[in-house]
């Protein structure tokens, strides 16, 4: 971005100075929201990659015509959402999203002593499918758009632990195949950032307590009726744009769901 300031630059380069919006003021949101958004998009739209220097505060200051302490509130927020990170002495850069960060991010299921383990994936199903409503509605999809739903069996230890249900919108994944989910090296969030250019950066999920049913309890190699934890998981990239819906049914006997807030489970 050519009128943005890097880090590096000297502070006697100036940048031109670009009014908000008459419409921002208008709507009533506060004007460091309105900042967070714009860099949000900007983001997604790949101007800084992973790892890449953001232009310093003064100088993201005077691009949008705000002040510092606008600016800076607005990049305390990505911080606290883990899509941008400060190193001291050095600036503020985009996170980089590695399978291990993923992995230690997004993967929660732990024995019940706190251990954890990477688990083996094992793709049943793959298919192209008009999706039905809920999950339609969930991913928030066009009439008569349609999506790829994976099924995956987790075993961890040797046994059967999680079944995972995965839509993902075909319009943003248009050219997944099975081949390419049986050949990942990492996990999906990883494919999808290496192949589509898609990052995950958080979730909304939801757990119940449910019941093994017979197409669960056969996968699973379990009794039906054994109790499992349910978990449905919406994905989003940038802007709080949802790219993936998964429900998963985890095996309670020997694990569990753990998720510790505040940012523990990152490395």
């Amino acid at each position: 971005m050519k009128d943005f300031i890097k880090n590096q630059e000297p502070e006697t380069k100036r940048v031109r100075r670009v009014a908000m919006p008459e419409h921002i003021d208008a709507i009533g949101h506060p004007l460091y929201k309105t900042i967070k958004l714009e860099i949000t998009r900007r983001l997604s739209g790949g101007e800084w990659s992973p790892g890449e220097a953001l232009p310093t505060e003064k100088a993201l200051a005077t691009h949008f015509g705000v002040s510092i302490g606008t600016v800076r509130r607005a990049m305390d927020e990505l911080v606290a959402e883990h899509i941008v990170v400060r190193q001291q002495g050095r600036g503020t850069f985009l996170r980089e999203f590695s399978h291990d960060l993923m992995l230690n991010h997004f993967w929660r299921v732990t024995r019940h002593d706190g251990s954890r383990e990477i688990p083996i994936v094992q793709t049943l199903s793959f298919e192209r499918q008009t999706p039905d409503p809920d999950v339609s509605k969930q991913l928030d999809l066009r009439a008569r758009a349609e999506v790829f739903k994976v099924v995956n069996l987790l075993l961890l230890g040797g046994r059967r632990i999680m079944l995972d249900e995965v839509h993902l919108p075909c319009s943003q994944f248009p050219s997944l195949t099975h081949e390419m989910l049986v050949a990942r090296e990492g996990t999906m969030f990883s494919l999808y950032r290496d192949e589509f250019s898609i990052i995950v950066i958080c979730t909304d999920e939801r757990l119940l307590a449910v019941t093994a049913d017979r197409d669960a309890a056969k996968i699973l190699d379990v009794p039906v009726g054994t109790p499992l934890i349910k978990n449905i998981r919406l994905s989003f990239t940038f802007d709080k744009h949802p790219v993936e819906l998964r429900k998963s049914l985890l095996l309670t006997d020997g694990y569990e769901y753990r998720h510790s807030v505040g940012g523990s489970t990152m490395v």
